[in-house]
């Protein structure tokens, strides 16, 4: 009797679990930020690029990249490294994109949609390619 009930529960327990995005599907990717902090992006060069062991982004005027590994539901990032030319009306911007990406973010992906949380931040992207 047990073995048999081990055998209806298990597919309905697996069938409950929500997928996870696997590295795969962010690797290579380019992203457009639609969001950052329930703003939109203050230019349209804003944009994210995740490779397979690097990520890169910029709000439009300074550059932000580093090394890229993938955990469990996050993004692990670091040492992070910036261009530091004064950009009027993009610093709160990039400073929120730094803080997000330094922080190890969590990741979320729902079809073309990509939503990275951390640090106080939060960031919302469409997929480019």
């Amino acid at each position: 009797m047990t073995r048999h009930l081990i055998l209806i529960v298990f597919p309905l327990l697996a069938a409950c679990a929500t997928a996870v995005a696997s590295p795969a599907q962010l690797e290579g990717s380019k992203w457009a930020f639609v969001s950052i902090d329930g703003a939109p992006p203050v230019s349209s060069k804003a944009s994210l690029d995740i490779a397979s062991n690097r990520i890169g982004a910029t709000v439009g005027c300074n550059g932000l990249g580093g090394e890229l590994r993938f955990g469990d539901g996050t993004l692990i990032t670091g040492p992070m490294i910036s261009t530091m030319m004064y950009c009027d009306g993009l610093m709160d911007q990039e400073r929120a994109i730094a803080g997000l990406l330094e922080a190890d973010p969590q990741f979320a992906l729902s079809g073309n949609k990509l939503t990275l949380t951390g640090g106080g931040h939060k960031a919302e992207l469409k997929r480019l390619n």
